[in-house]
Formats: C-alpha cells, structure tokens, sequence
C-alpha cells in the first residue's frame, strides 16, 4: 500500500503497521528528531487523567503513548488494529493491557472510560468521523477527548517547506532506517491529504463533542485537539451530533 486514501482498506493498513511494528518507534523518533516524545507529554497532560480514572488510548500501536499513564497508576487500554504492533507492546510492557480493536466498531461499552485519546492514528482510520462518534459513545458523560494529528502549517512558506521535507526528505531518510519504506511514503501521503485544523475541529462537532478546541505545535505541523462529551443532567437528554458549541483556539508552542 503506498497511495494514501481517506477511503483506506483497513486490512491493507494494518498489514502496513504489522510490517513496520518491530521499528516503529525507533524510526519515528529519527523521522520527528526527537518531536514525539514532547508532543506525547502534551497530550498527557492534556488528557489530565488521574490515578482511578480509566483512558482508552485509540492506535496505540507498541503501546509507547500509553506507557505514561500506566506509570502514574491509571488504567489504561491500549487499543490497536495491527496484531503485530499489539505484540510488540505486550512483549515490552506485559502491565498494560493491549486490546485489539476497529475505531469503527469498539469493543467496549458505552460509557466505559474517563478519557479517550488518539495520536497520531485518526488519519489512518477508514471512517475517521465514524470512530469519533464511537469514541464518544464509550466516553463517560462529562469525559474528556484528546486528539493528536499531523495538520497543516499556518505560515505558507513554513507549510512548502514541510511539504517538501514530508514527500522528498522522509521516504529517503526511511528508506536508510526502515526495513519498510514504502509504508512511509503512505505515511507522508496521509499527511499531506488530511484535512486542517478547523476541519477536523468541525468534524469532533458534528460527531456531538462540545468546548472544541485546539492548540498548534511545532507552527501547525501538528495539532492537539481537546474536547467533553456532554455531562449528563438529570431529566436531560443527551446532545445530538450537531448539537454543540465549536470554540477554537490556537496557541503556538
């Protein structure tokens, strides 16, 4: 697979994943120069979890983004399509428990978690406003949602200077230090196809997230997304999609 699609066949991604799982990590913190685990640590503190709250950690691959959580004592699932990744992660942290499972179609219940958070994993997904609304379904009422994405650059010459870097520098530079470069060649497609900031925040608002906003880092190159899921009143009913209130912010970092 090296053409990148919203329209992705999810056997032919996780495959994708499956193939690259034993260097992912190595290689995205070459590929980032070290950017990953920063923006990691914001998204944690975004999250803002607490020890006996539960957070679902959506395309969590190996598992490398959940490993925070389970170390300050949260219960935490680590939620992946690709098997192989999966394996990874359970080699290596063997306290965390790693679940296989569609963005479309989570098995989990209704209301099953404090938190819901995705990194970096939202534009490989099939139906990415599909796995919204799921993600929002198994969210607890008044729960917290964090997304974090490649978006786009907000200064034009920054933005062509990145275009470049992701479809010349990075498969080249894969290509020395994955044993499957073609996955990052869909990898920097799926970038560069994947709709900006304000699309996205208009998407978590049409899948019936509310207090939308969402903080710029790196001058756009990625894009922290928080947002609640309604609390529950009594006598209330809960909101529909479509039902909410799109507040964007945007803070350099």
């Amino acid at each position: 697979m090296n053409r990148a699609s919203l329209e992705k066949r999810p056997d032919e991604v996780a495959a994708m994943f499956d193939d690259v799982a034993p260097r992912y990590d190595v290689v995205n913190d070459v590929l980032s120069v070290g950017q990953t685990r920063r923006w990691r640590r914001i998204v944690v503190d975004a999250v803002g979890a607490e020890p006996g709250q539960r957070v679902l950690d959506l395309a969590a691959g190996t598992g490398t983004s959940s490993e925070p959580y389970a170390d300050a004592g949260i219960d935490v699932v680590a939620c992946d399509f690709s098997l192989g990744m999966l394996k990874v992660g359970k080699r290596r942290r063997p306290d965390i428990a790693f679940v296989a499972g569609d963005a479309t179609n989570l098995p989990f219940a209704d209301n099953s978690f404090d938190a819901s958070t995705i990194s970096f994993g939202l534009r490989n997904v099939n139906e990415p406003k599909k796995a919204l609304a799921e993600m929002l379904r198994v969210t607890r009422p008044g729960g917290r949602l964090v997304i974090a994405e490649f978006s786009q650059p907000t200064v034009a010459l920054w933005r062509t200077t990145y275009t470049e870097y992701l479809m010349r520098a990075l498969p080249a530079i894969a290509r020395k230090v994955s044993s499957s470069p073609d996955a990052y060649v869909y990898l920097a497609e799926s970038i560069r196809a994947w709709p900006n900031q304000d699309e996205l925040a208009a998407w978590l608002a049409e899948a019936g997230w509310r207090d939308v906003e969402y903080r710029n880092l790196n001058g756009g190159i990625v894009a922290v997304h928080r947002a609640t899921k309604a609390p529950a009143a009594p006598g209330e009913e809960p909101l529909r999609p479509g039902q909410v209130r799109l507040r964007r912010t945007s803070a350099a970092a």
